[in-house]
Parts: C-alpha cells; sequence; structure tokens
C-alpha cells in the first residue's frame, strides 16, 4: 500500500469524535504548557540567577541553555518509547523528571543547577513529543496541521506565563528559588493527573526483536532527504523564539531601548502570545488550503520583515507590541514541518518521526544558545552592559537563517490534502 493510500486509510478509520483521544490530547497539552513555563522563566530572572550561581550573561545563558542539551538528544529517546510503549507508560515519568529538575534548579547551588536544567529538558522532549504524537495520532489526517498547531498553543501560553505571569511575580520581590519549589510540587500533580486521566491503549505487548524495530525506524526517518528537510526549517524558523527572545528578550529591551523591566517583560511575552494565535492558525489555514509550503514560506518572509524592525526599526514607528506579536505568529509556521515529516514517513513510525524532528530543530537551539551569547560578549568587548549596535550585530544571522528556510522549502514534497486528492 502506498504511503498516500496508508493515510487515507488512517482518515477514515481515525478515531476523530473520541471522548478518548480528546481526553488524551488535552491532558497532554497541560503537561505541554507547563514545561514551556519552565523553558521561558529563566529570562525574566537573569539578575537573581547571575548574582545567586556567580555566572556571568554568557554563563548563565549556557547554564540556560542545558535545557536544550537533554532535550534535542532525547526528543529520539521520546518519540521510540512512544511507538513502543505509548503514553500513558511514558508521560507521567517525564512530569516527574521535570518537577525533579525544577527542585534541584531552585536548590540554589551551580551544580545541582546544572544537573536540574539538564532534567528539565529530558523531562520536557517526552511532553513535547508525547503531545505531539497523540494529536497527530488520534486524529484524521485532514486536521493534523490544525490540531498540531492547537497543541503549541498550549506550549506556548506557558512560554508565555513564564514570562507574562512569573515576570512580576519576582519584580514584586517573590524569592526565585520558591518558584522553582512552588512549580516542582505542580509537576507531581500533573504526574498524578496523567496517571489516572490518560486512557489505556488496546496495545499488543512489544514483540521479539523490538529493539531492532526501533533501530529500523530511525533509519527510515533519517533515511528520508524530507525528514531532514523538515528538521532544518523548523530550527530556522523556531531560533528567533527560542534563543533571541526566551533568552535575551528582555535584556535586550532593557540594555538597547531602555526599558524597564516591567514593560520589557511585557513586550517579550507578546512573541509568544503570537505564537498562541498563530500555530492554531497557520495549521488551520493549510488545512484548508490543503498545501503546507505557501503557508511556510509567507509566514517565513513576514518574519524576516519583522525581525528587520525589531533589530534596526525606529521606536515607536508601530503600536505597542505589535512587532513582536505578528513576529510570534509568523513563526508559528515553524509547527507545519511536525505536520509535514509525519506525512511524508510511514504512519508506523510517527512517533519515531516526531522525535526526529524534535530532535534537529532543537539541537539548532542547544548548538547556537552559546554562539550568541560568546558573540554578544566578543562585540560588547566584555562590557557589563551590551547596547543596541552589539545586538544588531550579534542577531543579525537570524533574518539569513530565516531566509534559508524559505530557499529549503521549495525542495520540500509538498503533502496537503489537496495534493493527496490530486495524486489518488
Amino acid at each position: 500500500m502506498s504511503q498516500v493510500a496508508e493515510h487515507r486509510a488512517l482518515e477514515r478509520n481515525a478515531p476523530s469524535g473520541s471522548k478518548q483521544a480528546a481526553v488524551a490530547w488535552l491532558v497532554a497539552a497541560i503537561l505541554y504548557f507547563y514545561q514551556y513555563v519552565l523553558r521561558s522563566a529563566p529570562s525574566v530572572m537573569m539578575p537573581e540567577l547571575s548574582q545567586a550561581f556567580g555566572l556571568s550573561a554568557l554563563g548563565l545563558a549556557s547554564l540556560v541553555g542545558l535545557f536544550y542539551y537533554g532535550y534535542s538528544p532525547f526528543s529520539l529517546v521520546a518519540g521510540a518509547a512512544l511507538d513502543r510503549f505509548g503514553p500513558r507508560r511514558v508521560m507521567p515519568i517525564a512530569a516527574g523528571i521535570i518537577a525533579l529538575g525544577a527542585l534541584l534548579f531552585g536548590a540554589g547551588t551551580t551544580n545541582l543547577a546544572n544537573v536540574g536544567r539538564f532534567l528539565q529538558g529530558i523531562g520536557a522532549a517526552f511532553a513535547a513529543v508525547g503531545a505531539i504524537y497523540i494529536a497527530s495520532t488520534n486524529f484524521p489526517p485532514s486536521r493534523a496541521a490544525t490540531l498540531i498547531g492547537a497543541t503549541q498553543m498550549f506550549g506556548m501560553a506557558g512560554g508565555s506565563a513564564g514570562q507574562f505571569a512569573v515576570g512580576p511575580l519576582i519584580a514584586s520581590g517573590l524569592p526565585w528559588q520558591t518558584f522553582w519549589k512552588v512549580i516542582a510540587a505542580a509537576g507531581v500533580g500533573i504526574g498524578a493527573i496523567l496517571i489516572f486521566l490518560l486512557p489505556r491503549e488496546s496495545r499488543a505487548k512489544p514483540s521479539g526483536g523490538s529493539w531492532q524495530k526501533m533501530l529500523s525506524a530511525f533509519g527510515t526517518v533519517f533515511g528520508n532527504p524530507q525528514s531532514i528537510l523538515c528538521g532544518l526549517i523548523a530550527g530556522l524558523l523556531f531560533i528567533p523564539t527560542t534563543i533571541f527572545d526566551m533568552i535575551w528578550g528582555v535584556r535586550y529591551l532593557q540594555e538597547a531601548h531602555g526599558m524597564q523591566y516591567a514593560a520589557a517583560v511585557m513586550r517579550s511575552a507578546a512573541v509568544p502570545v503570537g505564537w498562541i494565535i498563530g500555530c492554531p492558525l497557520l495549521g488551520f489555514i493549510s488545512d484548508r488550503l490543503g498545501r503546507r509550503k505557501p503557508v511556510i514560506i509567507g509566514s517565513a518572509l513576514i518574519l524576516i520583515v519583522c525581525l528587520g524592525f525589531i533589530l534596526y526599526g525606529e521606536k515607536n514607528v508601530f503600536p505597542p507590541y505589535s512587532l513582536a506579536l505578528i513576529a510570534g505568529l509568523a513563526s508559528g509556521a515553524a509547527m507545519l514541518p511536525y505536520t509535514i515529516i509525519k506525512e511524508v514517513n510511514p504512519p508506523e513510525v510517527g512517533g519515531t518521526a516526531t522525535g526526529v524532528i524534535n530532535f534537529l530543530n532543537f539541537t539548532f537551539s542547544a548548538l547556537l544558545g552559546p554562539v550568541f551569547g560568546w558573540l554578544l560578549r566578543h562585540l560588547s568587548r566584555g562590557a557589563p552592559q551590551m547596547e543596541l549596535p552589539h545586538y544588531q550585530l550579534a542577531f543579525a544571522p537570524l533574518m539569513l537563517g530565516v531566509a534559508l528556510a524559505v530557499v529549503l522549502t521549495f525542495f520540500l514534497k509538498e503533502t496537503g490534502s489537496a495534493v493527496r486528492t490530486i495524486s489518488s
């Protein structure tokens, strides 16, 4: 059976109206929300963390970036584990790992914080891949982009909360260690909810040779050039959010534009708010058009323009929050390759495919996060406060990266429903 026929068969049989599928997706999305709160929260407490750990801006950026060193490689493990064991066995453990990581991060010592941040990334990988796996496996392919976008909406709502809600708490005097202890307790509670609400699956026990099957699944996905393209495009579109906004956004607005802390937090938090809107909206548009590539290309071009104005534009030309909001909305197109990679690979390796694109995507963040920190330090010659030209020179390559994503998209195979209908 061809991949087109397999996808059409899945669409006929998918339990789109199933209450069980809806509950599974919702509770997975809650865990996805939670891990994004932890992912973005350090950006609003950088001065406190720098003082507590005795680290420079570069050292602190490296510590915070350890999240992606756990997240990227364990995305591969998560995808294979979900294909083999199912979400109910995997995702509560992920919640526990994230909670432990939060507790260690809040312990106040650099070594424990390093381990804690790494553990947060490991657990978050299972949360992210699991949520997308459930959204793309339990519903019809004709709604895949919409549901994957809606899943990411929950994640970016957590990213926004990690800045928008946590920032005022820290500014009002909440000790940063207290925040991490409370958020750790919340993770334990979410793990309990997952145990009780994730439905049992009617899947056969793994047969002999299952490890060989897992390796074969990796070979299938990595051996498909379209999978690599999906990962590269997603990573290039996502970096402006994961590195520029979530790590340096608040500090950029304070140092380069002289904003007060509270105003900078609000502006920076507008980017994930844009994702909240853009991920489901762009997914819906893609599903309605029956095409993926035009939506990716159009959104990427808008993102380039927004980045140009954010870095080089005059102040107060646009209404407050508008540029950050539109940039976040356009960057939401990074989730469409998550749909494409499922559609260009066999359905039985769906979890592995999601893990692979997550690995490729966030490997960019893991590798490039310290590079941008080093570049800023080099350009500023180690000055305690950086200036606008330093940020402009350091982050201008982001626009070139998004432009490269546009070029690579032309080499993607169109997998939307309009093309599947024509080819069938």
